[in-house]
């Protein structure tokens, strides 16, 4: 089979003004970023309208190795659902040059089910992830500049400031360092570090900001340190939020692109599902509705991630109903959790199906508390075996729900059309009724325990001290009413990325809870999150390469 570049290079590109025509759009409302990409103003926005389209959301149990192809999938089903006649567009995150080109190579789909330029997506794309870097640095630099100026004293204590900087690619050298050394004019020796651009509190700023005014007010809430005597510093005290508005003035819209088929899909933002909410922009979701009848979109991770974060932060926060959930999985995938060897996964093996069963029965559960619809999309893959496939789709029959096979990443569209009659089904349905899993109103520990429980699994939450120290500090500065954005470990329901399959009779410690005002959500962590990856021993960018013809090869 060719690789996912080759296919991607077989296609000819239809020009961007022909895919915004699709969608209504006229040649003369869009921002070219060469022939085959632009940017979309924000006053197609329309309100009313995406009220009426229907928002489809793909998910996925716990994250395998093999990997379960949420984002082909997302992508085939909106192939599959313009072949039934339907104006679909998927809207999805921008992918991250630092996974790119260290573990998970390419992040634009696979096979048939791709969204194109791949190789410009992949890339710097349209400069969306440098901006939020550019941004988020020049906060860091204020800082500093800060605890250096002596004209303006803000009074800031050094050791409270949790402000890091951030670059957009796995370098695990520049987790620790120190900063401001080289004498008095070099700055204020202090300990900090770099985390990934998809880590940033501006990237989940600008993912849940609704406007340019929202996105600025947002800037100026990010929370800094504290001064010398215990008072709230913020970005707005260093008159930041405007300069850090004006980097991002461009970044803030979506931008529009095409999947493998000519179908419209928007890519916009990319925040990471295990540190923060794992989601595409607010204003992306809401451009695709207003432009489309249905939109499809995903989370980032397994449904205990970024699906919750989706439907309890993104939905509340701009209000959006969701019409169905997909659930992914694959045969791999279960067979894993039900404790098969990562080499032997492609095996035929009832056993491990039957055990890793149990991960998907939570995740399928844990949709039921949010009242919204599902299917399951059994993502085929050539080795699969069609007595295993019918195993788990008698299973979910049991359970009063459909599971489908979808082959996209041989067959594109074509491959989803079954599934695709299924989703709009559910679509259709009026009693949909979306609700969120707690209310903002609830104390800061009932939030992070509801989630922990119910989403989870958990049997209870303990608290270190740094925890609790940090509950006292959100009371004191009012942001209770705040929901939570827990960081754990996507390989796990629990805080322990050993336990696969469903785990039980299992507690989450919260080792410290950060706070991300200017987003507006708390972060508790559980376990060792990871800001800042490494490259693994064999990373992706060995086998990139470009020749003196520009022919881009292994960006797969």
């Amino acid at each position: 089979m060719p690789t996912d570049i080759e296919i991607a290079r077989q296609v000819t590109l239809r020009p961007i003004v022909e895919v915004a025509a699709q969608l209504g759009v006229p040649p003369d409302a869009l921002e070219p970023y060469g022939r085959y990409k632009a940017k979309l103003p924000l006053h197609l926005i329309d309100s009313a309208r995406a009220a009426r389209a229907k928002l489809i959301l793909v998910s996925a149990i716990s994250p395998t190795p093999p990997g379960e192809g949420k984002t082909t999938m997302s992508i085939g089903l909106t192939q599959g659902l313009n072949r039934l006649g339907l104006r679909a567009t998927a809207v999805l995150r921008e992918p991250s040059l630092g996974p790119v080109f260290g573990l998970k190579g390419g992040a634009t789909g696979g096979g048939f089910s791709q969204v194109l330029p791949m190789e410009d997506i992949n890339l710097h794309f349209t400069g969306d992830f440098a901006a939020v870097e550019k941004a988020h640095n020049l906060l860091a630099a204020l800082i500093d500049n800060a605890l250096q100026t002596k004209e303006r004293v803000l009074n800031l204590d050094p050791r409270t400031v949790t402000w890091r900087r951030v670059m957009d690619m796995n370098d695990r050298a520049l987790r620790h360092i120190v900063v401001g050394l080289g004498g008095t004019t070099g700055g204020m020796p202090r300990e900090t570090g770099f985390d990934i651009t998809a880590a940033s509190e501006v990237m989940a700023i600008l993912c849940l900001s609704q406007d340019r005014e929202d996105l600025k007010r947002r800037l100026g809430n990010i929370f800094v340190g504290f001064t010398f005597d215990r008072q709230p510093v913020y970005a707005r005290d260093l008159r930041a939020a405007g300069a850090m508005a004006l980097l991002l003035k461009d970044a803030i819209k979506p931008n529009l692109v095409q999947t493998l088929e000519g179908n419209p899909a928007i890519i916009h933002g990319g925040p990471f599902a295990n540190i923060a909410q794992g989601t595409n922009t607010i204003i992306a979701t809401r451009m695709g509705l207003s432009l489309s009848d249905y939109v499809v979109t995903e989370a980032g991770f397994g449904f205990d991630l970024g699906a919750e974060k989706f439907f309890d932060i993104k939905c509340q926060t701009a209000g959006l109903n969701p019409a169905a959930v997909v659930m992914v999985t694959t045969l791999r995938a279960l067979k894993y959790h039900g404790g098969a060897n990562l080499k032997q996964v492609a095996e035929p093996n009832l056993n491990a199906l039957r055990s890793g069963l149990g991960n998907l029965d939570k995740h399928l559960e844990n949709i039921a508390r949010f009242g919204v619809p599902v299917v399951v999309a059994l993502n085929r893959f050539a080795a699969d075996t069609s007595a295993e496939l019918q195993y788990i789709i008698d299973h979910c029959r049991q359970q009063g729900i459909s599971a489908v096979e979808a082959n996209v990443w041989a067959n594109g569209g074509a491959g989803a059309v079954q599934l695709a009659e299924h989703v709009r089904e559910l679509a259709e349905r009026q009693e949909v009724r979306f609700r969120p899993l707690y209310e903002w109103s609830w104390p800061i520990t009932r939030k992070i325990e509801t989630i922990c429980r119910e989403i989870y699994g958990a049997e209870a939450v303990d608290y270190l001290p740094r925890a609790k120290a940090d509950l006292k500090s959100i009371g004191r500065l009012g942001l209770d009413g705040l929901p939570v954005c827990i960081a754990k470990t996507q390989k796990s329901l629990s805080d322990n990325p050993e336990l696969l399959g469903r785990p039980k009779d299992f507690v989450v410690t919260v080792r410290q809870i950060e706070i991300a005002a200017g987003a507006g959500f708390v972060i508790p962590i559980t376990g060792e999150i990871m800001r800042m990856p490494g490259l693994p021993d064999h990373p992706a960018a060995e086998r990139m390469d470009i020749d003196a013809d520009g022919t881009i090869t292994g960006l797969d």
